[in-house]
């Protein structure tokens, strides 16, 4: 499990207060392609910063919405998602979400259901979008590299190809849920840029309106070094009990 990344100053999470600052995190199995499809999105320079002793990498990139330079921080998962949760620092602050899965394999999908209970457990109100990777084949293209007859056909035919048809199928969670679905492909760049930077539009936007009641506990009683021990539920009942004590002393004073 990672440790505190909140912790060490390459990770100074209350950066991400500041106006310019986003941060979005991305969800997922292991080898669905979150990091492919980072680099994809970054090719023309990308910087990744691997923290492995925090289980993360940090993928930095600068944009200009509305004539601001806006910072990006993409926070990717580096192997951590294979205890299938999440350390809560890695939550901790997200403006958006990423959440990613292989079209090509189908527990990568059901598992989109633990994934977002996980998100919604810290991060309840920021904007995610669903990710349906590889509708090139990149997986079975893998799956069949030690074919020769498949390298033959290769020869004649484009390695990778994104396929029309996967588009059709039925993948309801996205919808159930009420999220963004895009399908992309790492390999070739499908859809890869609009996702992307539809992304940073929904960060920024939710950091300019956020109404998030979880933002506003954890930036008054920063929850993660005050109650160290204190699980999220059990913070909205306190806090709710906080309010209404205070609701209470309230009326008291016009009666």
């Amino acid at each position: 499990m990672a440790g505190d990344a909140s912790g060490i100053p390459e990770l100074d999470q209350d950066k991400y207060d500041a106006d310019e600052e986003v941060k979005i995190i991305c969800l997922g199995d292991s080898a669905v392609g979150k990091s492919k499809l980072m680099e994809r999105f970054l090719i023309d320079g990308y910087h990744p910063q691997q923290l492995s002793t925090y289980a993360l990498t940090l993928y930095k990139y600068t944009t200009t919405i509305d004539s601001k330079a806006v910072l990006v921080d993409f926070w990717d998962t580096a192997g951590q998602e294979r205890f299938q949760s999440m350390d809560p620092s890695y939550y901790h602050k997200a403006h958006a979400c990423i959440m990613v899965f292989d079209v090509q394999r189908k527990i990568t999908y059901k598992n989109l259901t633990s994934w977002y209970t996980g998100l919604r457990e810290y991060r309840p109100e920021i904007p995610c979008v669903v990710v349906a990777n590889k509708i090139d084949g990149e997986s079975a293209t893998q799956a069949n590299s030690n074919n020769i007859l498949f390298f033959t056909f290769c020869i004649f035919t484009p390695l990778f190809a994104a396929d029309m048809k996967v588009t059709q199928r039925n993948f309801n969670f996205a919808k159930k849920q009420g999220l963004p679905l895009y399908f992309v492909s790492a390999a070739d760049g499908t859809n890869v840029v609009k996702m992307f930077k539809e992304s940073i539009k929904m960060a920024m936007s939710y950091k300019q309106n956020s109404s998030d009641f979880m933002d506003e506990v954890m930036q008054e009683l920063e929850v993660q070094y005050i109650f160290p021990s204190l699980d999220i539920r059990s913070l909205i009942l306190y806090t709710h009990i906080f309010c209404c004590f205070h609701l209470l002393n309230l009326l008291q004073l016009f009666h």
